[in-house]
This record gives C-alpha cells, structure tokens and sequence, in this order.
C-alpha cells in the first residue's frame, strides 16, 4: 500500500509542477510554490505530510515578501527608468555574464504601454522591476530586464515579479509562444516551475531586431561565431499549446492511479 501511496503522490506532484496556476497555502510553504509531493502525501492522508509549526526564519521571508506593492507599471514610474537601467548593467557586471543594454526611454515607453511590472516599498522606493517584449508579430513574447535592487534580494521578490510578469504576458498575448534567453540558475528555476523547457536557438524568435538586442552583450563574439545557433545563454520556451497536453496527459495519469488506490482501499 505504501508503494502505491509514494506513486500517487509522485504523480500528483507531477501534476502540480505542470500547472503553474495551482498553488497550496500551508504555513510553512506560503508565497513560495509548495513542496509537491508533501502535498500530495497531504491529499491521500499519509503521514509524511510535514505537520510542523512554521519556523521563524521562514515566518520572517514571508513577512518581507508581502510587504512590496507588486504592480503594473505606468508612466507615474517614468522617474525610475535612469535608476533601473544602471542596476540592469551594474548587477550584470559583477555577475561577469553579458546582457542586452536597455535604455531608460525603452523602460519608459514600456511603462505607459502597460507592459511593464514593477516592484515598490512601501515608502515609494523601486524594489524590482520586469517588461515584456513581443516579437515576430506577436508571435513569440520574452518578459526581459527582470531585475531586483540589491536591498531587496534574498526575499523572493525576483520570483513574484516573474510570476506577475508571466502572468501579464500571457493575458496580453494568450496564443503568443513565451521564450527566455538567460545565464542566471535562479531564472532558469523559476521559468521552469512556471512550465518553461530548454529548446535549441532554432524555436525561440528568429526576429533579427530581437537578435540585435544582443549586440552590446559582451558573448556577441561568440553568438556570431556559432551562427545564431548557440551561445552561453540557455534558451527556454513555454508553449501554450504544448503545455496544456502535457497537464492533460499528467492529469489523466493521476486519476487512473488514484482510482486504483481508492479499488485496493475498498
């Protein structure tokens, strides 16, 4: 019986993994996305369900993560481009990774196309900041400049901003194909959770003003060398269409293992 719960429970986390709207509010895991298989030990009433009281260190994430106004950005936010712009290239610079130079009037022309999400303080102050850029007629969408401000890191902010961002992608263009280029392990995280895949250069935009964004990243050299086929950046893509197949195809295995559970139950 054991053995039949542990697989359940595997593929309910699956489940969970590939639905990037299902969240679970347990204490100890709020604002972060849960511990699956815990949850899915949780559903089917096993006692490997971590039952603990939240712990303080997690208590105080979460507190600093609610405190930020996470919101969509309009052209009242125009004053912070300068200063997200410079922590843009600044932040790169000491990561010693290479990034597409964005100016403030880009930042600012996406704030009042409502196509930005930025991050505040309570007391006014940027905290984060991410835009969304569309290419091949609307095509393909990339959320590009996520950023957050040094003060704030550690929080879990760069996730919620993600999460806001992909969010708002995905209502502005429902049918678009959501692809990232990145170097960054805590990106690659997220956008994975959020039902991104690795692909090769060849089904991400082919748009050449897309590919000129690249011209001011210090690995162009090697872009070029490599034929626009490859380069230090990993390429990710989430693909509405695909996405859901993979969440019906997850779905219909959970409930066939679950059936046989509550037969053998009976």
């Amino acid at each position: 019986m054991g053995l039949v719960y542990g697989t359940a429970a595997r593929f309910l986390s699956l489940f969970c993994c590939l639905n990037d709207n299902f969240y679970w509010a347990h204490p100890t895991t709020l604002w972060v996305r849960p511990s699956f298989i815990g949850y899915a030990h949780h559903l089917l009433g096993t006692p490997h369900y971590p039952r603990s009281h939240p712990r303080p260190h997690l208590l105080k994430r979460i507190k600093d993560a609610t405190r930020f106004k996470i919101a969509l950005a309009t052209e009242a936010h125009a004053g912070f481009a300068e200063q997200i712009c410079k922590e843009m290239e600044s932040s790169a610079q000491v990561r010693g990774t290479g990034i597409a130079k964005r100016t403030p009037e880009l930042v600012q022309q996406k704030m009042r196309e409502g196509k930005a999400i930025i991050a505040l303080t309570p007391d006014g102050q940027w905290a984060g900041f991410s835009y969304v850029e569309a290419w091949s007629s609307g095509a393909f969408v990339a959320n590009s400049g996520l950023i957050v401000s040094p003060a704030f890191r550690g929080m879990g902010l760069a996730k919620r901003i993600k999460s806001k961002i992909f969010a708002l992608s995905r209502k502005r263009y429902p049918r678009a194909k959501v692809f990232s280029l990145t170097t960054t392990p805590a990106v690659m995280k997220i956008n994975s959770e959020l039902g991104y895949v690795p692909v090769p250069y060849s089904e991400i935009s082919q748009d050449d003003d897309f590919w000129a964004g690249c011209q001011s990243c210090i690995n162009h050299p090697i872009l070029l060398q490599k034929e626009r086929k490859n380069c230090i950046c990993t390429a990710l893509l989430y693909d509405p269409a695909t996405h859901k197949s993979r969440v019906a195809k997850v779905a219909g295995k959970v409930s066939a293992v679950l059936a046989k559970v509550t037969k053998r139950e009976d």
